[in-house]
């Protein structure tokens, strides 16, 4: 995964009043690994009168998101300056991550699962900010003060009631995910540099040593901090299964004015200490069905791909695993002679290497096929995830069985 593929903003989101016990039992709820990528097909029958006014609201404000967003960190840092040091030195980068959530989450209002997954990912996430559930209140405030004034057309008393009620929700599943992480987890992990392999000269394989036991799926990501820029935190997938040694590797690609990834590529070393924060993603493997791997991997979105095959290995399946391997050009295809190796040994598995002077990496994957009988893996760019999307779901695998984590439109930033 590139730098910065977020499935979550990277700005605390908190709620607006302090709910009562019963609230609080009530809402706790078990949770997997990491959001899913939620359809908007999911979402069956009439919308909710809430759904709807907050909706509205949200497509009142969409061409001013902007001056929302900043109006929102004002009236924030105004009424409570000392959540500022909790946020990054350069807001620039992280404008409208806060906004992106609320919009994720405003779609699915009326789907329980897809929201409830979303919003607990945030939740236990968000520990290593610091955020506590008494920055929650704050933070809705703010909330509700940036919507009634850039959406003053349609707001009224019902519209803030539903969205009271609507910040409440969201922010008690993410308080009560919290909680139960807590007793489960660190907030977050040290980690130190033992190799970095620059396999182009802009792309290294980074392994890393955590301080403590770091448990992972196949096929998650991680948040990860620099000493170079704190509370800057940028996603990266993990480029193997669990190890036995505990080490984990991330491929890591310099994108233009990216400071963590440039960091990551140029700067880091054997010895320097990264922070992790909790892994993350639901683009993990089946081993309940004996349905076929069709893996696409675009740049450093192979890394999880790779992961992926490991761990069929290991569970000792003998499926077939198809992956297609998209690049540039040859040069920059700086994994394939691992993925080569790996084809020779296990007979299931198929390596395809395809470049720009192919086709599109989706194209090429509908040349071959079919593919009906398959679960679908994508990473990499999110336009390769976007049109590869389209062209299976063309090819007749069902959208539930195609798997990637971008949720809404995940936005790749510096």
């Amino acid at each position: 995964m590139t730098e910065a593929p977020a499935a979550a903003t990277d700005a605390p989101l908190p709620r607006i009043a302090a709910p009562s016990p019963d609230e609080t039992e009530a809402s706790a709820e078990a949770s997997p690994d990491g959001p899913p990528a939620p359809p908007a097909a999911v979402r069956q029958g009439d919308p909710s009168p809430d759904a709807v006014l907050v909706r509205r609201t949200l497509t009142e404000i969409a061409p001013v998101a902007d001056r929302v967003t900043s109006y929102f960190y004002a009236l924030l840092f105004i009424g409570s300056p000392g959540l500022r040091e909790m946020f990054p030195a350069a807001m620039d980068t992280q404008r409208d991550r806060l906004l992106k959530a609320l919009l994720t989450a405003a779609e699915h209002l009326d789907n329980t699962r897809v929201l409830t997954e979303y919003l607990q990912n945030l939740g236990r996430g968000h520990r290593k900010y610091g955020t506590r559930p008494e920055h929650y209140p704050a933070v809705g405030e703010a909330l509700i003060g940036a919507l009634a004034r850039y959406a003053e057309s349609v707001w009224d008393a019902e519209t803030e009631a539903a969205w009271v009620r609507t910040y409440t929700t969201i922010s008690q599943i993410m308080i009560d995910a919290a909680a139960e992480n807590e007793a489960q987890a660190p907030a977050w992990w040290q980690a130190e540099v033992v190799s970095h392999d620059l396999r182009t000269r802009d792309i290294a394989v980074v392994t890393l040593r955590p301080d403590q036991p770091y448990p992972f799926l196949a096929g998650q990501y991680t948040t990860l901090e620099t000493p170079w820029w704190p509370r800057i935190w940028r996603h990266y997938s993990f480029a193997s299964a669990p190890r036995p040694d505990g080490l984990l590797s991330l491929h890591v690609k310099a994108v233009p004015a990216g400071w963590v990834s440039n960091a990551l590529v140029h700067r880091a070393r054997p010895g320097d200490v990264l922070r992790l924060g909790p892994p993350a993603g639901s683009m993990t493997v089946d081993h309940s069905t004996d349905n076929g791997l069709l893996c696409l991997g675009g740049g450093t979105g192979i890394a999880p791909i790779k992961a992926l095959v490991e761990d069929v290995a290991e569970h000792g399946d003998r499926r077939p695993v198809e992956v297609f391997y998209g690049a540039r050009n040859g040069h920059d295809l700086y994994d394939i002679d691992t993925m080569l190796r790996l084809q020779q040994t296990f007979p299931w598995l198929s390596v395809r290497p395809v470049t720009e002077d192919q086709g599109r990496l989706p194209d090429a994957v509908c040349r071959y096929g079919p593919w009906a009988e398959y679960d679908a893996y994508l990473s990499g760019p999110l336009g390769m995830i976007r049109s590869g999307v389209d062209a299976l779901k063309g090819a007749g695998i069902p959208t539930d069985r195609i798997r990637h984590d971008y949720v809404s439109e995940l936005v790749a930033s510096a």
